[in-house]
């Protein structure tokens, strides 16, 4: 049975393609989910990608994928320097957790180069745009067969 990845994304990423293209590129997050589910497929996973605006929500299915999904690859957006419950989820969390960005949040505002979600993830990758995700999910393959 294939290991199964909950891909997370945040606030305002059901935007992507529209909102700030200069920054987050013109890729929709359906494209992304596309070819998540394309890539998963090639390294033997399968994947649960999910969005959602509300903190709570994604707060719940951290708490849901206990016991069911092997990996967690978090898009927190905004919810990455702000919210401590999230990361409080992401640490009753037992398997590999990567954290991903779609812009170099090193080089941005230095309000976004504070990660809560940083403190619970394995990993980070950011500033390749929505191929990260891709990235993400070569990385998580690695993680949960170690």
């Amino acid at each position: 049975m294939p290991h199964t990845i909950l891909i997370l994304n945040g606030p305002n990423l059901n935007l992507l393609g529209e909102r700030e293209p200069e920054v987050y590129g013109r890729t929709t997050l359906a494209d992304i989910a596309s070819a998540c589910d394309s890539r998963a497929r090639t390294l033997g996973l399968t994947v649960d990608f999910r969005q959602s605006n509300h903190e709570g929500e994604l707060v719940q299915w951290v708490q849901e994928a206990r016991g069911t999904a092997s990996g967690l690859i978090v898009n927190a957006a905004g919810y990455t320097t702000t919210s401590i419950a999230l990361l409080d989820a992401l640490k009753t969390f037992e398997g590999p957790i990567v954290e991903l960005h779609l812009s170099n949040i090193f080089r941005r505002e230095p309000f976004r180069q504070e990660s809560y979600v940083s403190l619970a993830a394995d990993g980070i990758i950011c500033g390749f745009g929505a191929s990260g995700y891709e990235l993400a999910l070569d990385a998580i393959a690695r993680l949960v067969e170690t």
